[in-house]
């Protein structure tokens, strides 16, 4: 399911960054790096979560936690450094991580 989810998530990001691009090339990077974030964030939380195999139910959870967080990290750390030091289109960027999150529910639901 993760794989699915992350092909989804590219997929939908590229058109948003298509979409963009009539904008300027600056806006379509912002929604690609926001969406990166995003897919990079749950290619590491997925692989946190259930890499552990057969665990005590506390484990498995602190594990799930600890994805979470990791996830959230990485894409607030891309979303600061997108705004401060690379100084990309805030609503692009947000559209990115917006738009990824959405696949990423959307395709939960589907299953």
């Amino acid at each position: 399911m993760a794989r699915r989810t992350a092909a989804w998530q590219a997929g939908t990001t590229a058109l948003l960054a298509l979409a963009l691009l009539s904008q300027g090339a600056s806006h379509a990077v912002a929604a690609a790096v926001g969406g990166a974030a995003m897919l990079v964030g749950g290619a590491l939380a997925a692989r946190l979560m259930v890499g552990g195999g057969v665990m005590p139910a506390n484990a498995v959870m602190a594990r799930w936690f600890a994805g979470v967080v990791l996830k959230l990290a990485l894409v607030f750390t891309v979303l600061l450094l997108g705004l401060g030091a690379w100084r990309l289109p805030p609503l692009a960027l947000l559209a990115g991580i917006v738009v990824a999150l959405l696949t990423q529910l959307l395709v939960a639901a589907r299953r």
